[in-house]
């Protein structure tokens, strides 16, 4: 890694840290409904919306309404992206290709990948989707599905944590109208226009013909790409417009912009938390348990030296890009920004890739499955790498009650059985999808067939695609033939339970905790354990690295992503 790299580095962790407590923050007074420079454009648009919808703004939602409406929205956008592609060959706005109706088995993926937030692609977009498709399905849905998971962090948070013998948990009509409304539509439009300025297509005209300078004809696909780009990496969705994702070159024009809003918006949704009085200190120990692994990936996605190789040549090849193999990998900005792209896709739930990781050494593809195997918690997706955190949270102060013998509280609420078995439903039912469904493809014979190498390595592929699909990341570690009935069909169901099935725990145990008080002075009692970054027993980020390092050893089963 050069000097250059290194400081690319540092100054983007620097804008990171910097405007984390300004946009967690704003997005605090968005969700509790108070005033913000947008509220005279916005406000009247959003109580338009609520009357249209026949939603009433005051009232507030049961944890189980709140969940049980969350399901049916979903269920209402399953339905109609399902229905877009298979009719897209009679609709308008057809690609210029003339692309006929999605497959039902891709169809039934696709639909299930974008509203669980995962954007996983067993298709090439330009090739397959027509523009209708990609606007009023796709961009749609990245949009719904990253504002779902923003609310249900939220409900988590500033809801169960924070209110005290409370019976509601907010209302989900609301707060999607606002997540939408107020924070990633103001973000998407001026960046949407920015891309369009540094070269990215937003046109609904035909394909580009050109001569190349050697005399070949090549058609350049267009479409509305700079409109998907721009909420695909602020709501860590990842799909991509074209097959080759980001590594496309109309796509990412400038990769100083591109890494990454994302990364800054969900460090951000680590702010409202600072906001649950009064236990302000309690984002600190998450933050301090999420950024060193986060810098731990970086630096062995980027080793030093090895061996006896010069520095260059070492870092080049960590990563695949010396002796010659050139194959799938991004060259345009360096190779810093390819081992960053590749740690924050993985670590941010976001899934775009502007480098195949199949190519990658050994070493560099290692990272990006430990990454999504902790849960993605590193720093997360769009409120779901937030919620998990607070998952371990749960676990972790349980674990620390057991071994000193006291009451484990958060936020001066008692952590009690109900609290922990909802934590470890949610944490267990990851290893059960990704590694389930890995030992069935690699002794069934079709599945076998798709795997475009023998032996480990063929293996991690498998590996490496449900992983990604349980942990609703979508990246993809290429090589593997995905676009089969098999790989489709339990592909689509690893993304159902890893996204609901994580949901619905969380929800109970923000639904249980805001029913209960707050003790009083509970926190400084004998008999109960501190959770804040000043208590003298030291539970806070240290404990909680530990617990989400074990846990996460075990259930992701780090061995089988060595080879």
């Amino acid at each position: 890694m050069t000097a250059i790299g290194w400081l690319q580095i540092l100054i983007f962790c620097a804008i990171i840290v910097a405007l984390t407590p300004l946009v967690g923050g704003y997005m605090t007074r968005v969700f509790g409904g108070e005033w913000t420079p947008l509220s005279p454009v916005l406000r009247p648009v959003e109580r338009l919306l609520y009357r249209a919808g026949g939603v009433d703004e005051t009232h507030e939602q049961h944890w189980l309404t709140y969940t049980v409406a969350m399901l049916l929205f979903h269920v209402g956008g399953f339905l109609i992206l399902y229905a877009l592609m298979r009719l897209q060959g009679v609709l308008p706005f057809k690609n210029p290709a003339e692309q006929s109706a999605v497959a039902p088995d891709l169809a039934f993926n696709t639909a299930m990948s974008f509203i669980t937030n995962t954007n996983w692609q067993n298709y090439g977009g330009e090739s397959t989707m027509s523009y209708l498709v990609q606007m009023l399905g796709l961009t749609h849905q990245n949009f719904l599905s990253a504002a779902t998971g923003i609310v249900l962090a939220v409900a988590l948070i500033c809801r169960g944590f924070a209110r005290a013998s409370a019976k509601t948990v907010g209302n989900f009509w609301v707060d999607v109208t606002r997540c939408t409304l107020y924070i990633l539509l103001p973000v998407c439009i001026p960046y949407a226009l920015f891309l369009v300025w540094q070269g990215v297509p937003q046109t609904l005209g035909a394909y580009v013909d050109a001569t190349t300078l050697e005399g070949a004809k090549q058609t350049i696909a267009v479409g509305p790409v700079a409109s998907q780009v721009a909420i695909k990496m602020l709501g860590t969705n990842g799909g991509g417009f074209f097959n080759a994702n980001a590594a496309h070159t109309v796509r990412e024009p400038d990769r100083a912009v591109e890494l990454r809003p994302d990364a800054v918006d969900l460090r951000a949704r680590r702010g409202p938390d600072q906001r649950v009085r009064p236990h302000g200190r309690q984002h600190a120990p998450g933050l301090g348990a999420c950024s060193p692994r986060w810098a731990s990936s970086l630096s062995r996605a980027s080793p030093s030296p090895i061996g006896r190789k010069p520095p260059a040549t070492a870092t080049l090849h960590s990563l695949g890009l010396a002796g010659g193999n050139m194959e799938g990998k991004e060259l345009r900005f360096g190779v810093a920004s390819s081992a960053l792209f590749a740690v924050i896709t993985t670590a941010a739930s976001c899934g775009a890739v502007n480098a195949m990781h199949d190519s990658f050494t050994a070493l560099g593809g290692m990272i990006p499955l430990i990454n999504m195997q902790l849960g993605e918690i590193i720093v997360g997706g769009v409120g779901a790498g937030l919620y998990g955190m607070l998952l371990f949270v749960v676990l972790t102060v349980f674990i620390a009650g057991l071994m000193v013998g006291r009451t484990p509280e958060y936020v001066g609420k008692k952590i009690e059985a109900r609290e922990v078995k909802m934590a470890m439903l949610a944490i267990l039912i990851l290893p059960l999808m990704y590694l389930g469904w890995t030992a069935v493809a690699v002794i069934y014979p079709p599945a076998v067939a798709s795997m475009a190498n023998a032996g480990p390595h063929g293996f991690t592929e498998v590996l490496y695609a449900y992983t990604s699909q349980t942990g609703n990341n979508g990246s993809a570690f290429a090589g593997l033939t995905g676009n089969t009935p098999f790989y489709n069909t339990t592909g689509a169901l690893s993304m159902l339970v890893g996204r609901f099935w994580m949901i619905i725990p969380a929800m109970a145990i923000a639904g249980s905790l805001a029913t209960k008080k707050e003790g009083r002075g509970l926190e400084r009692h004998v008999s109960s354990l501190s959770t804040t970054t000043t208590n003298p027993e030291g539970v806070g980020g240290g404990l909680l690295v530990f617990v989400v390092g074990v846990v996460g050893f075990w259930e992701g089963g780090w061995g089988l992503g060595f080879v």
